[in-house]
């Protein structure tokens, strides 16, 4: 938007240096000049005057010249423009003016109103170009970059424009798809560590089997060649078993689990506050839920400005998610030179005995039913705030359940 105010700027500046040059040139042209006609007028009236006498010479009927004076003491004295002529051996004074006001008018008038009509025409479709073209374009300006950060929370307004309406869908949908993919992915990890639990646990068995048999050999309780080498055997067998159980943990465990990557900068409060409020003020008003953030004073908070934006949309989303809609807030309060904000939300139905649980991964409380989730999210939450040297906790009050982060200041 800065390079199209730029124009703006440029285009509205030759405009009125077009006004400006019309007028100017118009207002000072001589329109005297083209013929003199009242040189016409003047040697009309000297004919007039040779003929008839100057008694006889009327100048009601004449344009330009005002006065006609034969010879006298003050012949040279006149504050008007004057042509002198000899007529009969005597001089006339013929004084005449020459008002073309009425002339440029005529002319400065259509002037401006076509310049007028111009003007409009270019700023009506400058305006149309930035509501139409440069509009929903702003609107992806940032998502590109969201998406290859991880940030999938962060939807597209709706926009009906015939030109980029159906691309910004497309976009929102593409958005959407990863995000499914996203939620996908964290279902393949919980079922991959739900895996690792069970060939943990299934490990036991063999190995209890093992140590049975052990036991036994070592206290002579099979004296008999072939129960030994029976038992030996089975000893083989169970260790087998062990060994395909390290296997698929080997297997399994190839691959780090959500490696989440920060990178530590500086960033303002006001910037990270108004990327949440700039967009779930309105959409929180659609479903007419109350939302409202605290007073707070703006300084430079360290971390990851993204990962912050992820932090608070994800705990803004729960408390959509599990509140009841009356009420969402934000409150920001400093302590001990950090910063602190909550997301709070009416309509808590958490225990007190479930509340320690919230961080856990895969971990959801008794108000997630019906809800989808993945019960990862505060996880992530207080992986991404300990990576950034801050904290995460969460409480209960009178109905009420927030979620706080602690953002060190720069």
């Amino acid at each position: 938007m800065t390079a199209y105010r730029k124009i703006f700027t440029m285009v509205l500046s030759f405009v009125i240096l077009i006004f400006t040059i019309g007028n100017l040139y118009f207002y000072f042209l001589d329109f005297s000049e083209g013929g003199r006609p009242y040189r016409v007028e003047i040697q009309r009236l000297a004919l007039e005057i040779e003929k008839e006498g100057l008694e006889n010479v009327s100048l009601s009927h004449c344009k330009y010249v005002t006065h006609i004076e034969p010879f006298g003491t003050d012949f040279y004295n006149s504050n008007r423009d004057y042509v002198m002529k000899e007529i009969d051996g005597k001089l006339y004074r013929f004084d005449f003016s020459y008002q073309n006001t009425e002339d440029k008018n005529k002319i400065l008038i259509p002037l401006n109103l076509i310049l007028l009509l111009m003007s409009c025409v270019i700023f009506g479709v400058l305006a149309f170009v930035k509501s139409k073209i440069l509009s929903p374009f702003e609107q992806l300006k940032n998502l590109p970059y969201e998406l290859s950060k991880g940030n999938l929370t962060l939807p597209l307004k709706e926009n009906k424009s015939r030109f980029f309406g159906k691309f910004i869908w497309g976009m929102d949908l593409l958005r959407e798809n990863i995000e499914e993919q996203k939620q996908r992915e964290l279902s393949l990890q919980k079922e991959k560590k739900t895996l690792l639990l069970s060939l943990s646990h299934d490990i036991k068995t063999p190995l209890s089997a093992i140590k049975l048999y052990a036991k036994a050999l070592s206290k002579n309780l099979y004296s008999d060649r072939e129960k030994q080498v029976e038992i030996a055997e089975n000893i083989d067998k169970k260790a087998d078993e062990i060994e395909g159980y390290v296997s698929q943990i080997i297997t399994a465990s190839k691959e780090d689990f959500l490696s989440l990557n920060v990178e530590i900068s500086e960033f303002y409060l006001s910037d990270l506050i108004q990327a949440i409020s700039g967009y779930y003020r309105e959409k929180l008003a659609i479903v007419k839920t109350d939302f409202s953030v605290g007073k707070y004073e703006n300084c430079l908070l360290s971390g990851d400005f993204h990962r912050s934006v992820e932090i608070l949309q994800n705990l803004t989303e729960n408390a959509i998610k599990y509140g009841d809609g009356h009420s969402i807030e934000i409150e920001i309060s400093e302590e001990e030179g950090c910063r602190l904000i909550s997301v709070k939300n009416s309509g808590c139905t958490l225990s007190d005995m479930e509340l320690p649980h919230v961080f856990d991964s895969f971990w959801r409380g008794s108000n997630s039913r019906n809800v989808p989730g993945s019960g990862l999210g505060l996880s992530i939450c207080r992986q991404l705030a300990a990576k950034m040297g801050g904290e995460i906790f969460a409480e209960t009050n009178d109905g009420w359940y927030k979620v706080t982060v602690v953002f060190c200041m720069a």
